[in-house]
């Protein structure tokens, strides 16, 4: 069957402001950054993680709104997750893998190493560059977090095989790390 029979799963969030035509969304979150605080409600990650599953098996996402930008930069995100946590044997492991991939160097909108220059745009200047760079680190520490409490539902077991079994997807055929990584 092809893509064209079912439709991908859209962001219902929107901002207020935005970077490289990605939405500055809420998060229930404690890490520090540019996000606006969130509200407790559903935010882009849970969208993310509940769709995740369905959109994952997508080749083309057709984008309705900055919000979905945000929105295939997580999915992508928790993609990287599952390679990392795939090795780990438990929590505590997928803990210290999940804190070293958020805080690696990782490219931005307009970069050389950004999969999705296409369809992203490139920060205006320094302070727009800043805010992407702190923005997407939250994101992928508050990201990882739940992608482990998702993955590693009781502490001293094996990652889920039900999460596991997604990590050869490539959503969009795209991948947020280096070819052979």
């Amino acid at each position: 069957m092809s893509d064209d029979h079912f439709a991908a799963y859209h962001s219902n969030l929107s901002a207020r402001s935005s970077a490289c035509k990605v939405a500055l969304l809420p998060l229930n979150t404690k890490y520090k950054g540019p996000a606006p605080p969130g509200d407790g409600s559903t935010d882009v990650i849970d969208e993310a993680l509940t769709y995740f599953k369905a959109n994952v098996f997508f080749k083309t996402f057709e984008i309705k709104g900055e919000a979905d930008r945000t929105l295939i930069y997580v999915t992508l995100y928790i993609t990287e997750c599952l390679k990392k946590l795939q090795k780990c044997n438990n929590r505590n492991d997928g803990n210290k893998e999940m804190y070293s991939l958020a805080i690696s160097r990782f490219a931005l909108p307009g970069e050389a190493g950004f999969p999705l220059n296409a369809l992203y745009g490139r920060p205006a200047d320094r302070n727009e560059e800043e805010t992407m760079r702190t923005y997407l680190l939250q994101l992928r520490q508050e990201t990882g977090e739940r992608v482990l409490d998702k993955v590693f539902e009781k502490p001293n077991e094996k990652p889920s095989k039900w999460w596991m079994c997604f990590v050869k997807r490539k959503f969009m055929d795209k991948s947020l790390s280096a070819p052979g990584q």
